[in-house]
């Protein structure tokens, strides 16, 4: 059963042309789905819209199999995390204060909260130390982690992100990407993910959704929406990103050779180039290229695991064509 599901549901502003235009759309629970799309397409007033902070014009949207107008607004909002690209902490409350907020709201003993705020300061990759602060003391990459952990605090079902680390630098936005799939892979939480960035989007979702005027066009895993496009729109949206974006998200155990049973790879240290089983594909090309070789070892540890070469990349092409090809009727 879904845990959302749209039915038929439009949604315009000032009689203009629809933002949401008949979706039909339904997220599963513990998926994690990668919104993406021009500006303008829809993203924010979907997320917005199963927050109920945005009614349809047209349509039911269901969460937990029940109709948003049936649900107490202000309790579904408690039970849903939100964090947001400005994150909005509050300046006059201690990082613990903002962490448990919801908690303080429900009437959560006060020790429950400070032990759900170093919980949770924690799982975000931050030191305790940091909940007697202010979020004035704090860089934007923390606040951004802070705004996670307040999302995680009353421990909802559904998390919704939009465009959350979109104002940080490069370096930071990479680190709170691995942080966020840390988490959302031990927690299993239903998370709705707004990004504009096509590598982020592949990175993070189990399932990717490409929206265009209010509708969404194609959705599926990253190797679907590569190798797949459904139109010229879907094909020219990724254009030659698509493919990189594919190289530097996916992990080159993925693609590896592995031993048959009671085979050991043949690994003498510094023989040939190494590198470690979760290293992306691409990292993998960049080590092969330094040394000037078509073949690395893969490591789990100090432990070969398997082997890496070129073909496996177009290995993995054909074999993803059998793959699906029930499923585009090829």
């Amino acid at each position: 059963m879904p845990i959302i599901r749209f039915e038929n549901v439009t949604k315009s502003y000032d009689r203009t042309a629809p933002v949401i235009d008949k979706l039909n759309f339904s997220i599963e629970q513990g998926e994690f789905l990668t919104l993406i799309g021009p500006s303008g397409c829809g993203k924010t007033t979907l997320l917005k819209m199963i927050n109920g902070l945005l009614k349809p014009d047209i349509g039911s949207i269901y969460i937990n199999n029940k109709e948003i107008s049936e649900w107490n607004i202000v309790e579904l909002r408690r039970n849903i995390g939100y964090v947001i690209q400005q994150v909005g902490l509050f300046p006059h409350l201690t990082i613990a204060e903002n962490i448990s907020y919801v908690l303080d709201i429900k009437k959560v003993a006060r020790h429950i909260q400070r032990e759900r705020g170093c919980e949770l300061i924690k799982l975000v990759g931050l030191d305790e130390k940091y909940l007697d602060q202010y979020p004035t003391e704090l860089s934007g990459g923390q606040k951004q982690r802070v705004g996670v952990a307040r999302a995680l605090a009353a421990d909802p079902e559904i998390i919704l992100m939009d465009e959350p680390f979109g104002a940080v630098d490069e370096i930071t936005r990479k680190n709170l990407q691995d942080e966020l799939f840390k988490i959302s892979s031990a927690l299993n939480k239903t998370i709705v993910f707004v990004t504009h960035d096509i590598e982020e989007a592949f990175k993070l979702g189990s399932r990717i959704a490409l929206l265009n005027k209010g509708k969404i066009v194609q959705d599926g895993t990253k190797e679907e929406m590569i190798f797949f496009p459904k139109d010229k729109f879907v094909e020219e949206f990724f254009g030659c990103k698509n493919f990189a974006a594919f190289l530097t998200t996916t992990k080159i155990m993925e693609l590896m050779k592995v031993p048959v049973q009671n085979e050991l790879i043949a690994y003498i240290p510094g023989e040939i180039p190494v590198i470690g089983h979760d290293s992306s594909i691409m990292e993998g090309i960049r080590v092969m290229f330094d040394h000037g070789v078509d073949k690395i070892c893969v490591l789990k540890g100090d432990r070969a695991v398997g082997e890496f070469y070129f073909s496996n990349i177009n290995k993995y092409y054909i074999e993803g064509l059998d793959l699906l090809e029930g499923k585009y009727n090829l």
